[in-house]
């Protein structure tokens, strides 16, 4: 990193040692880079639930077919089985048998996110209620499935890990905030690494809950055009095996090299329309990474497509990054993928690092003119060697990560 783009960093860098993806693009990160290069998405007309509304949505269709058996059998729901395929792909689970062996599993940690866990598991077994007693099903467990924890105790079991374990449960920054939680249990030496990430899936009570707050989008969502009408919802899970850097890192690795967050408070569902709690968070994020805000090569926007979302989160980021800087919301690719976004999201822009692209904007047509920031709808090769990432959740939770490649 160029010693005249750093102003004393406040937090050292840490290594994003693996990483691993699962969206309706595909699994892992060769079919995900892949669908961002040819501009290729996974929205298509929800047929998951019965609606009497359109909407289109990031469906994992091998998701249904997946199935934990044996001693995992008890954590069998549609967020755990999504979670379980991320962790498989690209040696994701070989990177941490290698770390356990290094530190012990108890000096792990498994830091997770997600805004739903298996809430359609419960809505599942409430179509099943006993018609005398009223009763959930005999076979329903709240605790290895629903339960916002079940997502951490799964991935701590599949794992074979000990260490110390939470779930964050922020809405849509969710994933992007365990990033600041693993990086501080690691910088107090509460434990050595940490698996990171989460899973988010779909079910009724969130498809009919965003269409009731008039957000849901009636075709693939369009983030900053002009007639963007709202979210497509999307399911994903992603997982970041997060460590100090090591000689066994070399240039190819990722770094984690700041994290901001705010609370901005302003609205239950709506972000302040100054954009205030956003661009606290990414000062907060170039202030621990060290960096000006000239040095970021290029900005992943929350941009879900909300008039009123999109129109805050450019005025944040022109009034702190200017016009120079590309921007593009990812989520016309997979949707938003709510509590799993924020790590989704960190991993598109690992994979725009280590390739050298910028990510485009598929569906978004004609950027709204009242906007300011550089906003890039054709993605391009580009060398990028510093991006900051932004979620922003419900109720003014914001976070922001900056990411870098090692040199």
């Amino acid at each position: 990193m160029s010693g005249a783009s750093r102003a004393g960093a406040a937090m050292p860098p840490l290594a994003l040692s693996n990483f691993s993806i699962v969206t309706s693009l595909g699994a892992g990160r060769a079919q995900t880079i892949a669908a961002l290069y040819t501009g290729r998405h996974g929205l298509t007309p929800c047929t998951f639930e019965s609606l009497p509304f359109m909407t289109y949505v990031g469906e994992v269709a091998e998701v249904d077919a997946y199935r934990l058996a044996g001693e995992l059998s008890g954590f069998d729901c549609r967020n755990n089985r999504l979670a379980a395929m991320a962790l498989q792909q690209d040696g994701f689970t070989g990177a941490i048998a290698s770390a356990r062996e290094r530190y012990g599993a108890d000096r792990i940690g498994v830091f997770i996110g997600t805004s739903t866990s298996g809430l359609l598991q419960t809505e599942t077994a409430y179509r099943h209620l006993d018609p005398v007693t009223g009763r959930l099903p005999a076979e329903f467990d709240y605790t290895r499935t629903h339960n916002t924890y079940a997502l951490a105790r799964f991935v701590r079991t599949i794992l074979d890990l000990a260490g110390p374990a939470f779930v964050v449960s922020t809405a849509c920054a969710a994933t992007a905030k365990v990033f600041g939680s693993a990086a501080r249990m690691i910088m107090a030496d509460v434990c050595d690494a940490a698996v990171i990430g989460g899973a988010d899936t779909l079910c009724a009570t969130t498809l009919f809950g965003f269409h009731a707050l008039g957000v849901t989008a009636d075709e693939p969502c369009r983030p900053f055009d002009v007639e963007r009408c709202g979210i497509s919802i999307g399911e994903a899970a992603g997982f970041v095996l997060l460590e100090r850097v090591t000689e066994r890192h070399d240039s190819s690795t990722i770094l984690l090299l700041g994290v901001g967050e705010s609370s901005d408070a302003y609205h239950m569902s709506s972000p302040h329309p100054d954009g205030v709690g956003p661009r606290l968070a990414m000062e907060r994020a170039l202030a621990a990474a060290g960096l000006k805000p000239s040095a970021i090569d290029y900005i992943n926007l929350h941009g879900t497509g909300t008039p009123v979302g999109d129109a805050a989160e450019d005025r944040a980021v022109f009034d702190l990054f200017g016009a120079a800087t590309p921007c593009s919301s990812t989520k016309g690719f997979a949707g938003h993928t709510l509590g799993a976004s924020g790590v989704v999201e960190a991993i598109f822009c690992a994979l725009s690092i280590q390739n050298e692209f910028l990510p485009g904007s598929p569906h978004t047509r004609r950027v709204d003119p009242a906007f300011k920031i550089q906003y890039v709808r054709e993605g391009r090769h580009a060398r990028i060697d510093h991006v900051v990432s932004n979620s922003f959740g419900f109720g003014g939770a914001n976070c922001s990560l900056v990411l870098g490649r090692a040199t």
